[in-house]
């Protein structure tokens, strides 16, 4: 009855911990401005299914794909036992599931384990490939301390979850012989039964249910850190992954998107719409400064990063030297949204000095002398080639483009900056529809 009291308090602690986290996530994504995101449904339900469950373009690289594989089952298939310990947890009963799936629960609970020892092989593999192989990507510029060592701890947390099942199981299935009245019989486990008899053979039956629990409480905690972890971990893709996916945008991917407010200038200035302009009107910002600026699906974007860094290692500009890190735009803009959450959180009036009391605390109230250009430079933005290889490398179907494209839009169009090289091309446009400086008209030889 005890452990039932204290199972439920961390149960109930962890879902109010956990909601308020998650919905603080969703608010963040939320910061972001509206984009209309509809389209073909069918096309949407495909990628989710090739792409985050199929796991699709992660087989472009086939060895980290493979033992990826291993692991994103094994966290599939462990969520049916971790149904029937959190019953357990609740009920204080022991295996619910044991004594009336019979067969069919030998069979599930040997597939987890099978897959569990394969995921017990790649995450070593991980590790290794971290930390001893030293893979490039996971040691460009832009990794900082702090992305290892969140990498390193959910394998550790990987192994944990292991450790904890085989501990269970092996501990369980000793105990059957000796109390088969407490212990429902689970059948032949795949793994433990070999594993039982050489490790718990002859221990007494108090160790094994002291390790038996040990293992049940090892798993459950492990479950429960993992849930409260993953909000501040880029293992929120996890989670965002399948939802990041279906929202993906459709369009080609050589078509970059337009912007209402030039578009209507232009066809207005080549007489193919009226000229609606109000001039009276406040000039109109164009691109993106912060975190407001941006569509939420991009604010999205930046929270399902899995920090992979296979886009920074197909980016032509990377590859070449310059600073440009597709990977490290996103970070920026996660990095930024959780910084501004932290000041609406906070609720600090000197950090929104034109705020009313009858308003809320919002993005564009903000005033902490800080934008997204604070955490992306300038030369970063201006070495990308539009090339679209970072678009195409991600496995979840991530857009670091789009918000470099925001980012430069912003700088050239509204503070009228950008490179002195590309100065005069954009005068060259503007005057003669070319960027090359002609005398004459780019269409003139039409009249010739």
């Amino acid at each position: 009855m005890l452990q039932v009291v204290i199972f439920l308090i961390i149960l109930l602690i962890v879902a109010y911990v956990a909601t308020v986290r998650y919905k603080r996530i969703y608010r963040n994504i939320n910061l972001g401005k509206d984009e209309d995101l509809s389209g073909d449904a069918a096309q949407r339900w495909k990628n989710t299914l090739l792409v985050a469950f199929g796991q699709k373009k992660m087989f472009k690289r086939i060895v980290p794909a493979v033992f990826h594989f291993f692991i994103y089952v094994a966290f599939l298939f462990t969520q049916i036992e971790l149904i029937e310990i959190i019953i357990d947890g609740v009920t204080g009963k022991h295996r619910v599931f044991a004594t009336s799936l019979g067969m069919v629960y030998t069979i599930l609970i040997s597939t987890i384990e099978i897959l569990s020892f394969l995921a017990l092989i790649a995450t070593f593999i991980f590790l290794a490939r971290r930390n001893a192989l030293k893979i490039p990507r996971f040691h460009f510029d832009d990794m900082g301390w702090w992305p290892k060592l969140d990498a390193n701890l959910i394998l550790m947390g990987e192994l944990a979850l292991v450790i904890g099942i085989f501990t269970m199981n092996g501990a369980d299935m000793a105990l059957q012989q000796i109390d088969p009245a407490h212990y429902p019989d689970t059948g032949k486990l795949a793994l433990s039964s070999l594993l039982s008899p050489l490790i718990f053979e002859g221990m007494g039956k108090d160790l094994l249910i002291l390790l038996e629990r040990a293992g049940w409480w090892l798993h459950v905690l492990t479950v429960f850190a993992f849930i409260l972890y993953l909000p501040i971990s880029k293992h929120l893709h996890i989670f965002l992954a399948f939802p990041n996916v279906y929202f993906a945008r459709l369009r080609s991917r050589g078509a970059i998107m337009n912007m209402p407010e030039i578009t209507q200038e232009v066809s207005s200035m080549l007489g193919l719409t009226e000229d609606t302009t109000d001039m009276s009107a406040e000039l109109p910002e164009f691109g993106a400064k912060d975190i407001d600026d941006l569509s939420w699906k991009t604010i999205m974007d930046a929270y399902s990063c899995t920090e992979c860094g296979r886009c920074t290692s197909v980016c032509p500009a990377h590859i070449t030297g310059k600073k440009l890190s597709p990977r490290k735009i996103l970070m920026d803009i996660r990095d930024r949204t959780e910084e501004i959450a932290v000041h609406l959180d906070a609720k600090d009036d000197k950090l929104f000095p034109t705020r009313q009391p009858s308003e809320d605390y919002t993005v564009k109230l903000l005033d902490d002398g800080k934008s997204l250009f604070d955490y992306i430079s300038r030369e970063e933005i201006h070495a990308c080639t539009t090339c679209n290889a970072c678009v195409e490398a991600c496995p979840i179907m991530i857009d670091p483009l789009t918000p470099i494209l925001q980012l430069r839009r912003y700088e050239i169009l509204t503070e009228a900056a950008g490179p002195k090289d590309w100065t005069p091309m954009f005068t060259n446009l503007e005057n003669s529809s070319s960027p090359w400086q002609m005398p004459q008209d780019r269409d003139a030889w039409v009249e010739s």
